[in-house]
């Protein structure tokens, strides 16, 4: 994984519902060799560091400030203190004996949400420290408030998805062509 894909375990941990190991499960898809060994007893740690990353994004959305900018730097100082990344080097999964070089944030015995929360806490620095506190948004859809990171040229980008944005844009055009 790259410090990107550690991003994207931010925000997915961050938008997950974390009622059960199974949304969990769900929300770490493309993870599946962490989340197929998520357990509830992991829940109650996982629902702390969601929290954690939610209140920095929310200082990111709510605009520029020296309040929020602290909000940022605390809350992720926090969760970096508290689940630290163990960086390490592998070189599995490649082919023709060709190793796939990337970086590990915990030990190789470490329990899979040990490694889940030290990758989200790592992820959302390296997306700070990469995109500044500025492109991060929460989507305007109705009902939906999923938080995302905004890479388009033109920091325009107001939905989550192109779902939320078709529904939205949708809803919109009809209710013109009822008036």
């Amino acid at each position: 994984m790259d410090s990107a894909d550690y991003t994207e375990v931010a925000l997915r941990l961050a938008n997950a519902e974390l009622t059960d190991v199974e949304s969990v499960r769900a929300a770490l898809h493309d993870e599946p060799w962490w989340a197929d060994r998520l357990r509830e007893s992991d829940l109650p740690l996982l629902r702390e560091v969601a929290g954690g990353l939610r209140r920095a994004l929310a200082a990111m959305v709510a605009g520029p400030g020296h309040a929020q900018d602290e909000t940022v730097r605390s809350e992720i100082n926090a969760l970096l203190g508290t689940h630290p990344p163990r960086p390490r080097l592998s070189g599995h999964g490649g082919h023709d004996d060709v190793p796939n070089w990337h970086v590990h944030v915990a030990g190789p015995d470490a329990p899979a949400v040990d490694e889940v929360v030290a990758a989200a806490a790592w992820g959302l620095a390296q997306g700070v420290v990469h995109h500044g506190t500025r492109r991060w948004g929460r989507c305007q859809a109705e009902g939906c408030g999923t938080y995302f990171l905004d890479t388009s040229t033109n920091q325009a980008k107001r939905f989550c998805s192109p779902r939320c944005a078709n529904r939205v844009h949708v809803a919109a055009f009809r209710a013109r062509k009822r008036s």
